[in-house]
């Protein structure tokens, strides 16, 4: 059978009481969650990449963690633009890792899955400096692989101008590093764009997802402010094998009707389909 994998990701907590575009971010989060745990409770890991809280406070940290040791499937976390990393390792010491950043790997039956730190202070944008590289560059040169990476900020241009004016900045050495190991990274995921995006970077695929509260689309002609939506948020569930990486974005918000209960007539003509 293969591993599964949830993917979290822009769960923007905070304060009790208040509403991102009009959502409750942190019933959004806690709804992923029961979602994904009703659904898919034989999951290895549980993986949220970045933007934990709206604006890095304490207060959501320390309620993200009292809502983490309820989960019983293990999870790990990136941080994002939108958090502080000193108040974030205040509330989780534990993931402080070489050089002070929040860089750390787990274990799962299906490879070693590296979390990296994409933090800047005081900016949207990703950065992926020297003293990073150099932690990614030996853990991939140590490891017999398969890797997967998770990190927040997107390694490849979206061609959305607002999403890749705070993009990582340090992609391009990125997907070097990437490239000169592609034969033990299997899968990269990550979040920022709120967005379903696919491809690849240094020849690794990359998936990306709507976060838990607020959704995106892709508006091309945009230049300037950021789109949201009243799309359904999501979270992902990915299926790792030997041979084959399988990754479905859930709307778990989605509160509309299947095609055979809109249509009563959908079923029949399916099966008439097959019949021919």
């Amino acid at each position: 059978m293969p591993m599964k994998l949830l993917h979290l990701t822009d769960i923007h907590l905070t304060t009790p009481g208040q509403t991102i575009a009009g959502r409750d971010s942190n019933a959004n989060f806690e709804a992923a969650v029961a979602h994904a745990l009703e659904h898919h409770p034989d999951a290895e890991l549980m993986a949220i990449t970045g933007d934990l809280s709206d604006w890095g406070d304490r207060e959501d940290y320390e309620r993200l963690r009292v809502l983490i040791e309820r989960i019983p499937v293990p999870v790990a976390l990136c941080i994002g633009n939108h958090d502080d990393r000193p108040t974030f390792l205040e509330v989780f010491p534990e993931y402080a890792g070489e050089g002070g950043f929040v860089q750390t790997v787990h274990e799962t039956s299906a490879g070693r899955c590296l979390f990296l730190d994409t933090w800047g202070p005081e900016t949207h944008e990703g950065h992926y400096c020297a003293a990073r590289q150099a932690w990614l560059e030996g853990q991939l040169a140590a490891s017999e692989g398969p890797v997967f990476l998770f990190m927040h900020h997107n390694p490849v241009p979206t061609h959305v101008a607002p999403l890749d004016e705070i993009r990582l900045k340090d992609d391009a050495a990125f997907r070097q590093i990437v490239a000169r190991h592609r034969d033990k990274v299997r899968h990269i995921f990550f979040g920022h764009c709120h967005l379903p995006v696919t491809g690849s970077a240094g020849g690794v695929p990359v998936t990306s997802l709507r976060g838990t509260n607020h959704a995106g689309f892709a508006n091309f002609p945009e230049t300037a402010l950021l789109t949201g939506s009243d799309l359904p948020p999501a979270y992902g569930v990915a299926f790792v094998a030997d041979d084959y990486v399988t990754v479905h974005m859930v709307e778990f918000g989605h509160d509309g009707k299947l095609w055979a209960e809109n249509a009563p007539d959908y079923a029949s003509w399916n099966r008439a389909t097959m019949v021919r």
